[in-house]
């Protein structure tokens, strides 16, 4: 079968997903569009305001949609092969991520926008909702830690790679170029911002004037770089302290000044993105280079099962979007029935963004220069190809592309910011302005250190540090998506949800407890320093504990309707 023949059946398949799926979900949680969603009820002009769906959808796509759906399919792939990678996004999607972001995002509705540690709280006890909240907070500290330096990185580094397609036959892309791109980008979304809300422009209007522009940074950004190749030994690092110092103000603004306008350009950018790519992989039509099945034990200690299932989390499931989906998301629902586009259809449309990265590397050959590349540069160059088969110059379309995965990190490190000062104000009661800016700084602390450690392999060449996080990163990650089921279930067991929805829940969340907690097992095992041996056993009680209350709660529970 041809990689476009693969990639349409993917397609086929999630939106037979959404229909009828994701319908039924609907139906058992009895969803009322009548009634009253916390962004009503609680409306502030800050955090709760009532948006609609398809300009939730853009927002909370782009937030969902980190680097993880692009660097983990291609990181899969490299170790595994491209088939068992496309099984694990196309089923795990449909039947765990999909039903794990839209549980998520009706349980904290119906809890009062109330975070999944939050859920905790009011259906197990306080002790867990503490044990809870600090497993999170370590979680939000990894995602932020290993997408800033993905991004500052992308920013310094120089893509410079043979491709036939290109004039004379070489492609050169500086990093410089993007990072401007990224910063105008940022630019033009408060504007938007400001203009909807100071001028209540139309969406419509707002979309003809503001897409545009976005178009325009990507054109001007290789033309006017922000080079930081001279500062240092490390460049990437003063990017990395820029970016958490922008994570740091853009956390505390009203989701009206950037949260909303930049989430609705970087969703859009990002339909034109797949979009654009798709039509021009169907037109390309690019045949399958890529092993299949590369190994099942690529490196010692980490076997196909269970590390498939933590190297691509997002994408096929992710415990970060429960975060977002009981976030920030959550606070902006207008109708309950929107809950099924925004969570279980937005987690679809992440699918096909991994989908979409994983053609990048299946159409490669297997020694493939660009293939040992990172995942931003292979993202890049394989968009950018599809996008050349529809006459978009070659060099423009590549960094359109490196745009695209810039802006996918970008719009989840602010969000991940903001939901750690929700859970700092939820877990010390301290909800004024002072606390969300004292919450917001404590969370960044430890990023701004961590990013700015040294590691080096024998030869001195620095060692990125997404890459000496990324296999923990993906345990915890995918922990806390089986801890957020593991939530959901004890408040649906609770308050007598149908039988039928508990075990939708229950049977993924064993799933992603298993697979995830054994990964962790592992790591713990093969831990390469003491800082990641001590990381991964703290990961690991926390989840134990809130796992074991859990089920003593069920069980107590159980007994006691039989008494």
């Amino acid at each position: 079968m041809s990689l476009a023949a693969i990639v349409l059946c993917v397609l086929l398949a999630f939106a037979a997903a959404y229909a009828f799926y994701g319908r039924m979900l609907s139906r058992l949680f009895l969803l009322d569009a009548k009634a009253t969603t916390p962004a009503h009820a609680c409306e502030d002009g800050n955090d709760f305001v009532p948006t609609k769906k398809f300009y939730l959808l853009s927002q909370h796509f782009s937030a969902i949609s980190a680097a993880g759906p692009i660097a983990g399919p291609i990181f899969a792939a490299s170790m595994f092969g491209w088939e068992p990678a496309l099984w694990w996004i196309v089923l795990g999607c449909i039947f765990i991520g999909s039903m794990h972001d839209f549980s998520a995002l009706v349980g904290s509705m119906r809890h009062g926008a109330r975070s999944i540690a939050g859920i905790v709280k009011e259906n197990l006890n306080g002790r867990s909702f503490r044990v809870f909240t600090i497993y999170i907070w370590l979680a939000l500290v990894y995602v932020i830690i290993a997408f800033t330096d993905v991004t500052a990185r992308a920013f310094t580094e120089l893509l410079d790679i043979a491709l036939p397609e290109a004039e004379g036959g070489k492609l050169t892309i500086s990093g410089a170029g993007v990072a401007s791109s990224s910063m105008m980008y940022l630019l033009v979304s408060l504007a938007m911002g400001l203009v909807v809300r100071r001028f209540r422009w139309p969406l419509w209007l707002s979309t003809l004037v503001f897409v545009p522009l976005v178009g325009l940074a990507i054109w001007l950004g290789p033309r006017l770089p922000i080079d930081f190749a001279a500062a240092g030994d490390i460049p990437s690092l003063h990017w990395a302290w820029l970016i958490l110092g922008y994570c740091a103000i853009a956390s505390v603004l009203p989701v009206w000044l950037l949260l909303q306008p930049r989430g609705y350009l970087g969703g859009f950018f990002l339909y034109i993105t797949l979009i654009g790519g798709l039509i021009g992989l169907f037109v390309m039509s690019p045949d399958i280079g890529w092993p299949s099945f590369k190994a099942f034990e690529p490196k010692p200690g980490m076997p196909l099962v269970p590390f498939l299932f933590i190297t691509i989390a997002c994408g096929a499931c992710s415990g970060f979007h429960g975060l977002v989906c009981s976030g920030t998301t959550s606070k902006q629902v207008d109708k309950e029935t929107d809950a099924r586009l925004v969570g279980y259809g937005g987690m679809l449309l992440e699918g096909v963004v991994a989908v979409l990265a994983l053609s990048t590397v299946m159409m490669l050959p297997a020694d493939s220069a660009l293939a040992k590349q990172p995942p931003d540069k292979i993202f890049g160059v394989g968009i950018g190809r599809f996008l050349h088969e529809l006459s978009v110059p070659l060099q423009f379309a590549v960094t359109f592309g490196m745009l695209a995965f810039a802006t996918f990190v970008y719009d989840t490190l602010d969000v991940a910011t903001r939901l750690a000062r929700y859970l700092f104000t939820e877990f010390t009661g301290w909800r004024t302005r002072t606390g969300g800016i004292i919450g917001t700084l404590l969370s960044l602390g430890l990023p701004f250190w961590f990013v700015a450690q040294t590691a080096r392999d024998p030869s001195g060449k620095v060692i990125p540090a997404y890459q000496v996080i990324w296999p923990l990163f993906g345990s915890t990650n995918q922990l806390l998506a089986g801890l957020t089921l593991t939530g959901l279930v004890l408040w649906l067991t609770k308050t007598g949800k149908p039988k039928l929805l508990q075990w939708l829940v229950a049977i993924p969340m064993v799933f992603m407890m298993g697979m995830t907690a054994s990964a962790l097992v592992l790591q713990i095992g093969n831990a390469p320093n003491q800082v990641m041996l001590s990381v991964g056993i703290v990961l690991l009680a926390l989840a134990a504990w809130i796992t074991f209350e859990a089920l003593a709660s069920v069980l107590w529970r159980g007994r006691s309707k039989v008494a």
